[in-house]
């Protein structure tokens, strides 16, 4: 059987194993990229443009972090506790498909909230999107780094740790993590934190595709992006062929 074959099969088998998961988190994604989109305003006093342009900006990358980040760990950690991880190291077939094809079905996910939050933002409050042709690759760049730092610590540690983690990233990401606000707003050692970690540049490389005549994403931001990508999955396709 070729490669093709492989990810047909192994992600039918995915895909089965989580259809109800799956209906379930779409939903989940839609309220929570609303939620951002409309709650985060009621902090503001007096939201400007500028304001809802970040909030509206910076939803997709959140909606990106909760599913790669937080949302994905959570799951292998009970394929782990299941046993279905060692059941997965069994498969004849190449650990990239499996990695593939789940990854395919953590877009589906994605793709909902990502919409008709930008929609939904365009009709209440106009923030001035600009989209770029960007868009598309931006998307793809940002949600295979989530995914795929996700499922790096994810494999790596314990079903405890990574849970702890997770945690940790979610709350890091909506309080600590310039999403939703400029960078210049944190302190100088966390403005330098963030240019390493990737979630800095998933926002930065997100806003400037949502709003291309405001924003501006740095050939650095890629890079980090693409460091961190390869980190993730790489790590993840070690650790699944250990026997």
């Amino acid at each position: 059987m070729n490669v093709l074959s492989h990810y047909k099969y192994v992600f039918q088998m995915q895909f089965l194993r989580n259809a109800g998961f799956l209906v379930f988190m779409i939903l989940i994604q839609i309220l929570i990229s609303i939620g951002i989109v409309i709650g985060f305003t009621y902090l503001l006093p007096a939201p400007d443009t500028n304001s809802i342009l970040f909030l509206a900006t910076g939803a997709p990358t959140i909606i990106l972090i909760f599913t790669g980040l937080v949302i994905l760990p959570q799951q292998v950690g009970t394929a782990k506790s299941d046993g279905y991880m060692e059941f997965m190291r069994t498969w004849p077939v190449n650990r990239g498909v499996i990695l593939g094809a789940d990854t395919t079905i953590w877009l589906i996910i994605t793709l909902p909230g990502i919409i008709i939050s930008s929609i939904v933002a365009h009709l209440m409050f106009s923030p001035g999107y600009d989209i770029s042709w960007t868009v598309i690759p931006a998307l793809l760049m940002i949600a295979l780094t989530s995914i795929g730092v996700g499922y790096g610590f994810s494999y790596l540690l314990s079903p405890t740790a990574s849970l702890a983690l997770s945690q940790v990233i979610v709350f890091g990401a909506l309080m600590f993590s310039p999403v939703n606000f400029p960078l210049e707003r944190l302190p100088e050692w966390l403005q330098a934190l963030h240019q390493v970690l990737p979630i800095y540049s998933m926002a930065e490389v997100m806003r400037a595709s949502l709003a291309a005549s405001t924003f501006e994403a740095t050939a650095g931001n890629y890079i980090n992006l693409l460091i961190w990508c390869v980190l993730g999955y790489g790590g993840a396709i070690f650790i699944l062929n250990r026997k």
